[in-house]
């Protein structure tokens, strides 16, 4: 930046083009913003763990909010299932433990840092001495250290006392894995490697997590469910940037409308639960929404819900004082669109507890920010400047110094037309610029005589550089200048910055309630995407029973399905007995057998994020996982064969369902021999049966008519046969897609393949040794008159040999070999 007047030998205005010839004036801090993405960073969670007397502390930081996770003190199996279940849904870059662990663990951390399959990475194992998890060390670290949401007004015991509300310092192997983890953070410098060592690892707050009454649900049914479903990105721009979602539930259902509230979203898919109270609390916004009444509120709230943005990265930013303009723009529009949301949930019904979550902790505190921010901060100006400015009548200083700076350009003029007067008269014309922290010079036109650096001295004055054909020098004037006004800009800028600072300090002492609004408002966008696609979907309301086990379902639909058919067939559902709890479903190909499989699972699974449900009713009872084996997830990276795959599946299914679980089997044993696929099947389905009443909810979709045809399964009212409907019409099979008692007569594939384009001769040879096997006789080779005919040839070659008299003296070898066995043989070939 620099300030210039340039007289010629006829006094004249400051130069017409000079950035400095007028500010823009002050405006109001509802103008309209400039669109600007929000810088995403790339998240990293860093986990530790400790493991002792059959119970896990656990404690993760992720980057992407700067907040500590603990889970309280919570008990485990020795094959820690648990904790495999938390690596699974974090995906942490590294795990931080004890060096000193015993053999359990050890074998556990061996296998996670051998698995070269997983995704997205092997995270790395880092082993800590065990002195940094010392109990009294890990209370002291966590005592001292530097939380921006603590107001520094606290006294110790007061901070200590605060400290207490939040964390559990009676879960000693918690405290232990928050200790371990602030010595790893502060040892790894994690987020600030490149800042100076005084500056600490931002700690924005920390949050408890459990997975109490959660539903297991592995990566394979979140798969073959399509749940989740990453595609690659079809803009070229995009490719390195990864993957987006496809044709998928979540895809489906991701109308949030802020990057917090699809987070959420996700997570909750992650972490689907049999909380009965927190589904109900879920469904009654829902179905709020889902009046007519309240569909314009619902507007409202979702263009609110827009411009929530990433509040944890502008807390961080301001944490390490690394705050841009943007920050504050998206910061102020932020906390006015908190105090709308805050407005629109006073008026609605307070019964609702999001609803008066909202209006009552979106405090005062938010009304304070904004008008700090609006009062103080300049945005147009600082949009201009690139740079945070504040507005008039903050500051009478800095006030002083702006006019001071905006009236440069004229007294400028006046000092250049002085200065002119006392040069030589060759000289046109000079200027008086100002460059921050060098100060004013008096900058000349270079002049064709001046070609040596000992041309360029003048008398009285002190040169100093040569730029563009200008040179540049210190007078008696400007010497005099910098001392009367000295270096303004960097003057303003620098008491500007301290302003900063001191609004930062404000907004990271209020930080809780800046939290606390991005954890309702992205549950509320949740919510209200939820309501939006129950609304053009049709769902409804489904209801849960914790005294029964199982699902009853009327008229239920394939929630990707019927979006993608022109027609789709609902179909019910009732397990919720003991009745009935192992399905076996028969029915041709293509029948609709797996989609209906899927369906079961996809319902029985929005009910238990608390989304409502594609179907006219639903009734969830208790169910603690679902299991599937339906779709053989087969990778080279695994060096597993496709029938180890299914049985794994299946293994994982039998060794952990109990009689609340729901198991999807789809085509169990068609990768192996069939005699023994079959076997397989009907051996796991009998263990199921033999557990009585603890029989696990069973469907089990099979074209292995022969599970029936040979009694393979005990007649018990625990089995119940199903089939979907079909009707022959003469060469033509019509599917109705509607499950009824029965067992399919056949699985008619001989259509199936006739629609898949197979030559006619080949499906007939095919229905022809088909019948042959089941009717018990043997199958011929086909064309039977030319091998009769080759046989023939053989047996009469065969006799010519035999009649042949070795001893015969006119006998003539090469004669008998080329009139009578060459023909022989060609006709035989």
């Amino acid at each position: 930046m620099a300030f210039r007047a340039t007289p010629g030998r006829t006094p004249s205005g400051p130069d017409p083009g000079i950035p400095s010839a007028g500010f823009p004036s002050p405006q109001a801090p509802g103008v309209e913003e400039q669109d600007e993405e929000e810088d995403e960073e790339a998240a990293e969670i860093h986990l530790c763990v400790l493991w002792s007397s059959g119970s896990l502390g656990i404690a993760y930081y992720d980057t992407s909010d700067s907040t500590i996770h603990f889970m309280p003190d919570a008990p485990d199996h020795d094959s820690l299932k648990l904790l495999q279940r938390v690596l699974d849904e974090i995906n942490p870059q590294s795990v931080v433990t004890s060096a000193k662990q015993d053999e359990t663990m050890t074998r556990f951390l061996g296998k996670l840092a051998s698995q070269e399959h997983r995704e997205p990475q092997r995270p790395e194992i880092i082993l800590l001495p065990s002195v940094d998890f010392g109990p009294e060390i890990s209370k002291q670290r966590l005592l001292s250290g530097n939380y921006s949401f603590i107001p520094e007004s606290m006294t110790a015991t007061e901070k200590v006392l605060f400290l207490s509300s939040i964390i559990p310092f009676d879960c000693v192997l918690t405290v232990r894995a928050l200790g371990g983890l602030l010595k790893f953070l502060n040892r790894r410098r994690v987020g600030v490697e490149l800042e100076d060592y005084n500056v600490s690892v931002p700690i924005l707050g920390f949050k408890k997590f459990v997975l109490t009454h959660l539903v297991s649900i592995d990566q394979d049914t979140y798969s073959v469910l399509q749940i989740f479903k990453s595609e690659a990105h079809p803009s070229v721009y995009k490719v390195a940037s990864g993957l987006k979602e496809g044709l998928s539930l979540f895809g489906i259902l991701n109308r949030c409308r802020c990057k917090w509230g699809q987070k959420l979203l996700r997570l909750w898919f992650t972490r689907p639960t049999q909380e009965l109270r927190e589904l109900n609390s879920r469904l009654d916004v829902i179905q709020f929404f889902l009046m007519p009444q309240n569909l314009d509120t619902a507007q409202m709230m979702h263009r609110l819900l827009s411009h929530i943005k990433n509040v944890p990265l502008i807390l961080k930013r301001m944490k390490l004082s690394h705050t841009k303009v943007s920050d504050w723009q998206v910061l102020y529009k932020t906390v006015y669109s908190a105090l709308g949301l805050r407005d629109a949930c006073r008026s609605l019904p307070q019964s609702i507890q999001l609803f008066q979550d909202i209006a009552q902790e979106f405090s005062d505190d938010l009304h304070h920010i904004a008008n700090l921010i609006g009062k103080v901060v300049d945005f147009e100006e600082s949009l201009a400047e690139n740079r945070f400015t504040v507005l008039p009548n903050i500051d009478p200083e800095i006030d002083a110094k702006k006019r001071r700076l905006m009236g440069l350009p004229s007294f400028l003029t006046e000092v250049a037309q002085k200065e002119l007067e006392n040069l030589d008269a060759r000289i046109p014309s000079c200027s008086v610029i100002y460059i921050p922290l060098i100060g004013f010079l008096l900058s000349i036109p270079r002049l064709p005589f001046m070609v040596e650096a000992s041309d360029f001295e003048i008398e009285g004055l002190d040169f100093m550089f040569l730029s563009e054909d200008k040179l540049h020098y210190r007078s008696t004037r400007t010497k005099e200048l910098d001392a009367l006004l000295g270096d303004l800009h960097c003057e303003i800028r620098d008491q500007e910055t301290l302003l900063m600072y001191q609004l930062q300090c404000q907004v990271l002492a209020r930080a809780s309630v800046l939290t606390r609004v991005l954890d309702l408002a992205s549950r509320l966008d949740v919510l209200l995407a939820l309501a939006s696609a129950a609304r053009d979907y049709g769902y409804s309301r489904p209801h849960y029973s914790p005294r029964i086990h199982g699902v009853r379902i009327k008229n239920g639909r394939h929630p990707l399905m019927e979006l993608c058919a022109r027609t789709f067939v609902p179909n019910s559902t009732d397990c919720a007995g003991d009745q009935g709890r192992v399905k076996v479903i028969t029915g041709p190909n293509s029948s609709g057998k797996s989609i209906y499989l899927k369906q079961v699972g996809l319902i029985t699974f929005m009910a238990l994020v608390g989304s409502f449900v594609p179907a006219e009713e639903a009734e969830i009872g208790v169910i603690d996982a679902i299991f599937t084996r339906i779709h053989s997830c087969e990778s080279v990276s695994l060096g597993l064969s496709t029938f180890m795959i299914d049985l794994n599946q299946v293994a994982k299914a039998v060794n952990n369902a109990t009689e609340r679980s729901l198991v999807l089997i789809d085509e169990f044993g068609k990768g192996t021999n069939s005699a023994d696929g079959l076997a397989l099947l009907a051996a796991v389905l009998r263990h199921w049966l033999a557990l009585g009443s603890s029989c696990p909810h069973i469907f089990v979709a099979t074209n292995f008519l022969s599970l029936v045809q040979l009694q393979l399964l005990p007649q018990a009212p625990l089995v119940q046969y199903l089939t979907m409907e079909t009707c022959e019409d003469g060469d033509d099979l019509v599917f109705f897609y509607q499950l009824c008692p029965g067992v399919a007569s056949a699985s008619y594939a001989s259509y199936t393949a006739t629609q898949a384009g197979l030559p006619e001769q080949l499906i007939a040879r095919g229905k022809e040794v088909s019948d042959l096997i089941r009717s018990g006789k043997p199958i011929q080779p086909v064309n039977e008159p030319l091998r009769r005919k080759q046989m023939e040839n053989c047996q009469a070659l065969v006799d010519k040999f035999l009649k042949l008299d070795l001893e015969d003296p006119a006998l003539d070898l090469g004669t008998f070999m080329s009139q009578e066995v060459l023909p022989a043989a060609t006709s035989i070939l």
